[in-house]
């Protein structure tokens, strides 16, 4: 379409915009079905796009302020999974003794216990020490912060600090009292006697840690109905290495000449597994984003070519009114690319409100937070892509309106 504008002079140009402006208003009904079609399209590939990148981006970047997670014998996945985004079931418990090696262990700069196993309203109860919530940088410079007026929890006393999504939902605020339930899936016939106050709630991180009700790590572990015997058991250990060889080593240590607990080291690297092994997801997506694309332009086509025959005496008329070939020619391509244009500019609108859903899904089941406004190179590409594929579109029944035979067309209609 550039090339064939650059050729017209200013005055073609104009008179073939003139026309555009005029065949968009005389169907005004067919331009916004088709529209539509390109809105609905291009706001599903934009979409598709932002969300596959921007998931991927934040998921691996959640660490939770951590190099590695130190847990049973499982996969580092699960592991990961369950320790730093507080999904999926615990693999296991590991003794205290281990987390103590651990801790003492000159490589190690930080290490934090935690102990899972119970939940309210279908919340996770996390049971650990203040230094989750007093030393962690869940992000570099970021530390947990608690509302004023609230404080972190006493490790003796039965109380709890609630993440800021948590506490939303629940409707939990300094001072409210609760009873968990036991098990990490909410059953109201599982209700423990102990009972908590919240002396705290946490500043929004957007982290998993906004979803989690945080207790003490005796808290959990002494819970009426838990294992005695396991009392002193912790689910997993959240370490803080003094450098990148130390993780070598103590992967070396725990994963190849050990067989009794798992080692997951780098979190970032375990979580780049998942979205491989769901990228099949991502591509079956965006093969759908590119079909709706293609037959939105095809509806565009359809639209102007079907209309070819209705407008044939009009085209005549202006032929024979001193119109060039090369202006018709012009006019509906241009009135192909703009009606994509006119649907890409709704596309974003449609863009945003699917974005803006899946994120708060994505929030509400994760607590990680997906912006939804974040600049991605699709949101150039894909309008720039539309308008230039419906302007090709447009070709087909240019040269259709190109070839109208002025003569035949101008005969009287009996």
């Amino acid at each position: 379409m550039g090339c064939t504008v650059g050729l017209l002079s200013n005055k073609t140009f104009s008179n073939a915009v003139r026309l555009v402006v005029k065949s968009l208003r005389q169907h005004a009904l067919s331009t916004s079905v088709t529209a539509a079609s390109i809105a609905l399209a291009g706001g599903l590939l934009m979409a598709v796009w932002v969300v596959k990148s921007e998931s991927q981006k934040t998921f691996t970047g959640v660490t939770g302020g951590f190099d590695a997670v130190l847990g049973a014998r499982s996969s580092q996945l699960q592991l990961v999974l369950n320790s730093i985004f507080h999904l999926e079931a615990s693999p296991g418990n590991l003794a205290n003794a281990d987390y103590l090696d651990l801790k003492k262990d000159t490589r190690v700069a930080l290490a934090v216990p935690i102990a899972v196993g119970d939940n309210f309203h279908g919340y996770r109860l996390v049971g650990t020490t203040t230094e989750m919530l007093t030393d962690v940088e869940f992000a570099p410079g970021k530390k947990f912060k608690v509302r004023e007026g609230g404080r972190v929890f006493d490790p003796n006393l039965r109380e709890a600090v609630v993440g800021s999504f948590a506490a939303r939902k629940l409707g939990l605020k300094y001072g409210d009292t609760f009873q968990p339930f036991h098990g990490l899936i909410f059953n109201e016939r599982d209700k423990h006697e102990e009972e908590y106050v919240v002396v705290g709630v946490l500043e929004p991180s957007n982290t998993p840690a906004d979803r989690v009700i945080w207790i003490s790590l005796a808290g959990i572990q002494n819970m009426a109905g838990h294992d005695p015997k396991t009392a002193t058991d912790v689910s997993a250990v959240l370490v803080k290495l003094r450098s990148p060889i130390a993780g070598k080593q103590l992967e070396l240590m725990y994963n190849k000449q050990g067989n009794r607990l798992t080692f997951a080291w780098p979190i970032a690297q375990i979580m780049a597994q998942l979205f491989d092994k769901i990228g099949w997801m991502d591509r079956v997506l965006a093969l759908i984003a590119y079909l709706v694309a293609l037959v939105a332009t095809g509806s565009v086509l359809a639209s102007i070519y079907n209309s070819m025959n209705e407008r044939r005496r009009e085209i005549a008329i202006l032929r024979a009114l001193g119109a060039r070939r090369g202006t018709i020619f012009s006019a509906v391509v241009l009135e192909s690319a703009a009606i994509s244009a006119i649907g890409m500019a709704v596309a974003f609108g449609i863009y945003g409100v699917i974005v803006s859903v899946v994120a708060a899904v994505i929030r509400e089941q994760t607590g990680v937070v997906i912006d939804p406004l974040t600049l991605h190179p699709v949101l150039l590409l894909a309008p720039a892509g539309m308008i230039a594929l419906g302007a090709l579109a447009g070709v087909v029944p240019a040269w259709k309106a190109y070839r109208t035979d002025v003569a035949e067309n101008l005969v009287p209609v009996s």
